[in-house]
């Protein structure tokens, strides 16, 4: 019992050690870097000094009116649903213990993108107007998300839910989950599928206010939840039966995390749409600088993918100016052929 103590208590370990530390410290400037730029670059180019003054409320009046009112809570909610898909990214190779899961991989993503489509679907009358109120758009996306991880673990469960059984019927459900989106596309106002695309690519076309208050309790309120199970999720990583010598429930603790992950996929999805291989690559990169233990593994690529869809968006908007692409575009750009090299480099 002495041993598995010990593997408790080293796995406990958030970020002390100094690499580490200061890995977090530059990525941590870096987000600020990447928003402050994000912020003041557009149609009308602001100045750094320019966009702090406005930030603290001492610039001139049209900068703080396009900071604050557009351009600001847009790059809120493109760092929080970054870190979001990332983490839940980072959780999903933890409960699974495969470099090459995701939530977008195993069906999370696509079960909130197809209720979204649903819900534009079944909601549009003949004139292409809603029924309901396009609030309710996150909510349908959330809901899909989490009825789809209840499915996959009820699905995968046989005398408990073994990681390849989990990625095996995520994998399947995400399949099905895709032809099912498709069709119902087909079957609504091509106007409707028209929207539909740009939401299920992934962008923060129109955030305002509204978006990052109903999204940050979600961020903020699960935060305090993975310090807590990031011990447990360390010592998963030595088998699960080193995992139950060491007193831990082994179904349960995946059970929560896999809630935990889908929380965090879902309000990220229900607000920002479905980004690509952000909680595929930000947990890779992030290991590559921090290691593989949780308590460093965590706040680096929660920083990484906020880092990546700020960029991602302000790449769509800039680049390509008066078009404004999605943001998901630039993410699975990156994304596809890093995937395709670590299909490789894991053989």
């Amino acid at each position: 019992m002495r041993k598995y103590w010990v593997l408790q208590r080293k796995s406990f370990s958030f970020l002390i050690d100094k690499k580490t530390t200061v890995s977090i410290i530059a990525l941590t400037l870096a987000a600020v870097a990447a928003m402050l730029i994000s912020i003041g670059v557009g149609d009308m180019y602001i100045a750094p000094w320019d966009v702090f003054n406005a930030l603290i409320g001492t610039g001139l009046d049209i900068n703080q009116l396009i900071i604050t009112e557009f351009r600001l809570p847009r790059v809120i909610v493109a760092f929080i649903a970054g870190a979001s898909l990332a983490l839940s990214g980072a959780i999903l190779q933890g409960i699974i213990r495969n470099p090459l899961a995701s939530p977008d991989m195993i069906g999370i993503t696509g079960g909130a993108g197809f209720a979204a489509v649903a819900f534009l679907t079944m909601f549009s009358d003949d004139s292409n107007n809603l029924l309901l109120s396009i609030n309710y758009l996150p909510l349908f996306a959330f809901g899909g998300a989490t009825i789809v991880a209840f499915l996959i673990y009820a699905l995968a469960w046989k005398d408990g839910v073994t990681p390849i059984r989990l990625i095996l019927i995520g994998i399947g459900l995400m399949a099905l989950l895709q032809a099912l989106t498709t069709l119902m596309m087909l079957m609504g106002p091509i106007y409707r599928a028209s929207q539909a695309t740009i939401w299920l690519t992934g962008t923060v076309y129109g955030t305002s206010w509204n978006e990052v208050k109903a999204l940050m309790p979600w961020f903020l309120g699960l935060i305090p939840v993975l310090v807590l199970l990031v011990r447990r999720l360390n010592i998963q990583g030595f088998g699960d039966d080193l995992t139950k010598g060491a007193g831990i429930s082994v179904h349960r603790e995946r059970f929560l995390l896999l809630m935990v992950c889908t929380a965090l996929a879902g309000s990220a999805v229900a607000f920002a749409g479905a980004m690509g291989f952000v909680g595929l690559i930000g947990p890779h990169i992030a290991r590559r600088i921090s290691g593989s233990s949780f308590g460093g593994l965590f706040p680096a690529s929660a920083l990484i993918g906020g880092i990546m869809v700020v960029l991602a968006d302000l790449a769509g908007r800039t680049l390509f100016s008066p078009l404004e692409v999605p943001a998901g575009v630039f993410t699975a750009a990156i994304g596809a052929p890093y995937f395709i090299y670590l299909l490789f480099k894991n053989q």
